[in-house]
């Protein structure tokens, strides 16, 4: 584990942040600061077929080792880092022996860790946590999952004795603004199967995701010195926070829903006078559910309008990314597989949803069945982000039984 420890702080300590206002792809340049790494990383373990695109994409292949022709999997990983915590300048703290205690963050005390609300520490007792110094996030969503691909895939170039068919390595950009899979192909991939690394806990194998949706309220105003404001000012700030106040406060937000549970959730503001936007997640299992989110939205719109005639107020949806619950369907050894190869690692395997989406909604959208596994991430986003060292090394485990489990079928 301690190659995999180094591997994961050495990405940690590259910033990666996205920037879902650029245009640009990827959204910061500074995303291919760890591409290139990775490329050249690939290079060094003797993979093959390596590509480095102008957008970020790392493309490489794991050779098989079988004489029989295998199905091709991939595994997929982001580089990037969410836009809503600060990625610069990552301190990674690693906590040796962890033993049960509460974990305050050097770099802002008032951050805490508590162990009453994250139950999942109290089965890591004297193992080996890592954390931010709380002043940023952390990054294991999804260096995490980018240290146990790469992990693995030196494991498995050393271990050539080891029957497994091609694996073709994934890595891209903006996977947190919705644009992972904007520059790539499946061609490119050619694989009959792919796995995305990015969640949480050890042993899960996600089947479903939430389908999702951008909503983006727009409200114009009219400025003028506030002295002769009387009758003339419409002020956009006031009207937006009007607009989110309307919004329910006992159901259909994050903070009040779980399980199967949709929500809508503002969370991005910004603006003057004269115009001010707030960005909103539309997020539900079911897509039906999401035009109904996008018409409360509308109707709260058409109130704005009505109380505010000299404003305009716009409401403008685009979509995420959908429920891979029927893509995943179309190859069941996408799951099986996953289930074979988590026990084949002395894993309990669970099949479970995530409230949040990856490249593999995208990628199962687009034909390649991409179910989502465990990197042992948690808290991600969050200044109070921390990872699991041996939740990390089960995951490398896993998808060494993976490359084995997919090496015994023939095409």
């Amino acid at each position: 584990m301690p190659e995999l420890l180094d591997r994961f702080l050495k990405y940690v300590q590259i910033d990666t942040q996205a920037d879902d206002h650029s245009e640009s792809s990827p959204s910061t340049a500074k995303q291919l600061d760890l591409s290139r790494l990775l490329a050249d990383e690939c290079k060094q373990l003797g993979l093959k077929d390596i590509s480095l695109s102008k957008h970020g994409v790392v493309l490489a292949t794991i050779p098989q080792t079988v004489t029989h022709h295998a199905p091709t999997i991939a595994w997929v990983a982001h580089v990037d880092t969410s836009p809503e915590t600060s990625g610069t300048n990552v301190k990674p703290i690693v906590h040796r022996e962890y033993d049960g205690s509460d974990l305050v963050l050097p770099g802002d005390p008032t951050k805490v860790i508590r162990g009453e609300e994250n139950p999942d520490l109290c089965n890591l007792l004297g193992g080996t946590i890592i954390t931010s110094d709380g002043t940023t996030l952390l990054g294991a969503d999804d260096k995490a999952g980018v240290a146990v691909i790469m992990s693995a895939a030196e494991q498995l170039m050393k271990r050539r004795d080891l029957a497994h068919g091609p694996i073709r390595l994934v890595f891209t950009c903006d996977e947190e603004i919705g644009r992972g899979t904007q520059h790539l192909s499946l061609n490119e991939i050619g694989a009959a199967c792919a796995y995305t690394l990015d969640g949480d806990g050890q042993g899960k194998i996600d089947n479903e995701t939430f389908s999702a949706d951008l909503a983006i309220v727009t409200v114009t105003g009219i400025n003028i010195h506030p002295s002769v404001g009387k009758g003339a000012m419409v002020n956009a700030i006031r009207i937006l926070s009007s607009f989110i106040a309307a919004l329910p406060s006992d159901h259909l937000s994050p903070e009040t829903t779980d399980g199967r549970e949709g929500f809508i959730h503002p969370y991005s503001i910004e603006g003057g006078v004269a115009r001010a936007e707030a960005r909103m997640i539309l997020r539900d299992f079911e897509v039906e559910q999401l035009s109904e989110y996008a018409s409360l939205l509308e109707r709260i719109a058409s109130d704005q309008r009505k109380a505010n005639p000299k404003a305009s107020i716009d409401v403008t949806i685009k979509q995420q990314y959908r429920n891979m619950r029927e893509g995943l369907a179309k190859e069941p050894r996408a799951i099986s597989k996953a289930v074979e190869a988590t026990e084949a690692a002395g894993i309990e395997p669970q099949l479970s949803i995530i409230r949040g989406g990856t490249d593999g909604s995208m990628l199962t959208a687009l034909g390649l069945p991409t179910p989502n596994l465990s990197t042992g991430e948690h808290n991600p986003h969050s200044p109070l982000e921390w990872t699991s060292l041996e939740e990390m090394q089960s995951a490398v485990n896993v998808l060494v039984q993976l490359a084995i489990a997919w090496g015994r079928e023939e095409e």
